[in-house]
């Protein structure tokens, strides 16, 4: 029988009040439902608890409460959540905003102003992807419009390789051969990175999605996919609420196709699947 030993090769198992307080706790300050997830808590977490020298769920978790430097709650989302992305993923969505939200803006936005957000941006895939399309579409009229990207996680870990916009060429494997020549900086050990005047067009912050959201001018464009397939019900209706009210008319939501919204709950117009717009008035 495996013992709750932090040397020992085993799992440490998490009684049911400290798998209730952790999950009370996560979902409480990032939404994050982690009620059908304690095998992978156990499993995730079995190489924390023996680095941090934790016997005990109840240890780690006194470690947790008391770090007041972020660092150990980073570690944790690292590890229950997975921040898998890659170049032109669910590529249809950016074929959408190239072909039909751009021309929209372009014709309805006098200011030369749009206000983009990709929220849940994990290590920058979806950001760079977005100012790519920008830039293509766009052309030499880039020139007289702002169209700087705002790009938010909850992880400082992701956001730092987001920064260096370093990826390995499988992560491009989708990307058309004329993007990847005009767009990426082949460093020569199987790395490319992202080139300084796309790289230019992307701020991004430290922000949970739990918090108030504060803006000085409403969202055209928001990015946020597969961030919600770990929350409940409720807490996604809430959280899309939230994006409505941050969207200006006519703006437009994308959220990833293995997620839904219900449509009774929320005040934006079903477009097509995965793609909703705010009414213009």
């Amino acid at each position: 029988m495996l013992e709750n030993n932090p040397s020992s090769t085993g799992i440490v198992k998490i009684t049911d009040k400290e798998f209730s307080t952790m999950v009370q706790f996560v979902h409480r300050k990032y939404g994050i439902d982690l009620s059908k997830k304690r095998q992978l808590i156990e499993g995730r977490l079995a190489q924390t608890l023996r680095e941090k020298n934790c016997s005990s769920f109840e240890q780690y978790l006194d470690l947790l409460f008391k770090d007041k430097t972020g660092t150990e709650i980073t570690g944790l989302l690292n590890k229950i959540t997975t921040n898998h992305s890659y170049f032109a993923r669910e590529n249809e969505h950016f074929e959408f905003l190239v072909n039909r939200v751009l021309p929209y803006l372009e014709k309805n936005r006098p200011s030369h102003d749009l206000r983009i957000w990709s929220a849940g941006c994990s290590a920058g895939q979806e950001p760079y992807n977005m100012a790519m399309a920008i830039d293509q579409y766009f052309g030499p009229r880039k020139r007289g419009w702002d169209t700087t990207i705002l790009a938010t996680d909850i992880s400082m870990n992701v956001l730092t390789k987001a920064k260096a916009a370093t990826y390995p060429e499988n992560q491009l494997k989708d990307v058309p051969p004329m993007w990847k020549q005009k767009y990426f900086k082949n460093l020569g050990n199987g790395n490319y990175q992202v080139c300084d005047q796309i790289r230019k067009e992307v701020v991004f912050k430290v922000f949970n999605l739990m918090d108030p959201f504060q803006y000085k001018k409403p969202f055209d464009i928001i990015f946020c996919r597969n961030v919600m397939i770990y929350f409940d019900g409720p807490t996604t209706t809430n959280l899309i609420n939230k994006f409505y009210n941050a969207t200006a008319p006519g703006g437009y939501l994308f959220i990833g196709h293995s997620e839904v919204i219900d449509k009774d709950a929320t005040k934006y117009n079903y477009i097509m699947p995965a793609i909703y717009q705010r009414s213009e008035r």
